[in-house]
């Protein structure tokens, strides 16, 4: 990759991207700036949206990670990134699935798959992106937070994952074989801003919405993906960007409807809803700050 700025994203499943940083990327892409996203599973256990299509559910023909294969593409296409993967090739790792605790949180699946990504060796999965990471020498690397956001599985030894290789990666005499030594200078977690959270489900509750984000009360507890203001580090203000976004979203039709939450709420409250994206800092020095206390560039002080 022959751009000087690199950016790398680790993600669960198709879909997570796009949801997550779907806008920072596009912006980023759109500057000339390197993004590589690399994928840990092909999100074979996806709930499926599109009626016509639940035929390819697990417990019928099991070919739902082959589909979502396709939609990831399209999205890649949408965000104008070029350089996406999957962890050790496509099919290496499954999607674990999930189920919900009491507490409104992702727990794993009573029944998980031999081949499960929860199941991975965490080593051996690991190397599979050093070699990735020596290969791109990205700056920044962005992936999920210890919990993965809302608890499910696969989104925590994403985390994991990351975590792991980029340790790995750094060191020079670690595995030469998956080449060069490369320490990445700059790690962040994907974040969403309390605040924001907050103003858009009172936007959404004064527009008479009372199903997007069900059970959310716009001054009550949120969930553990909702993150206080005072903690987040990095703001993207990509809302140039929010319709490559949207048309992403789009593209991965078996997860996302287009009546959903995540459309009602750009629907009340226009660009600003996707099109900034939040960041906590895990490893590095911040670069300069705007008048709220926030890098607005990932690569900043670089």
């Amino acid at each position: 990759m022959s751009a000087d700025q690199r950016l790398l994203l680790v993600h669960a499943h198709p879909d997570d991207e796009s949801i997550g940083q779907g806008a920072t990327m596009a912006k980023y892409a759109a500057e000339g700036r390197g993004v590589t996203l690399v994928t840990c599973t092909g999100g074979e256990m996806g709930e499926i949206l599109v009626p016509e299509l639940e035929h390819l559910a697990a417990d019928q023909e099991d070919r739902l990670g082959e589909h979502r294969r396709g939609e990831l593409a399209e999205a890649m296409k949408a965000l104008g990134v070029t350089d996406h993967r999957y962890l050790g090739g496509f099919g290496t790792y499954r999607d674990s699935g999930m189920k919900w605790h009491d507490d409104g949180h992702a727990i794993p699946a009573d029944d998980i798959h031999e081949n499960a990504f929860w199941h991975a060796d965490l080593t051996e999965a690991a190397d599979h992106l050093v070699e990735v990471i020596r290969e791109v020498r990205p700056q920044v690397l962005v992936t999920y937070d210890q919990f993965g956001g809302y608890g499910h599985p696969d989104h925590i030894q994403a985390h994991r994952v990351a975590t792991y290789a980029a340790a790995l990666a750094a060191v020079p005499t670690y595995r030469k074989d998956l080449g060069e030594g490369w320490d990445i200078p700059k790690i962040y977690w994907g974040a969403m801003s309390e605040s924001r959270m907050r103003a858009g489900l009172r936007a959404l509750r004064d527009a008479g919405d009372t199903t997007s984000f069900e059970g959310m009360d716009p001054d009550g507890p949120l969930p553990h993906f909702v993150t206080p203001d005072e903690d987040l580090a990095a703001v993207v203000d990509a809302q140039d960007y929010v319709d490559q976004k949207m048309a992403a979203l789009k593209a991965h039709a078996t997860q996302i409807t287009a009546d959903g939450p995540f459309f009602a709420l750009s629907n009340n409250l226009g660009s600003v809803a996707w099109g900034v994206e939040f960041f906590r800092i895990a490893k590095g020095t911040r670069g300069e700050l705007n008048e709220d206390g926030l890098e607005t560039d990932l690569f900043a002080g670089l």
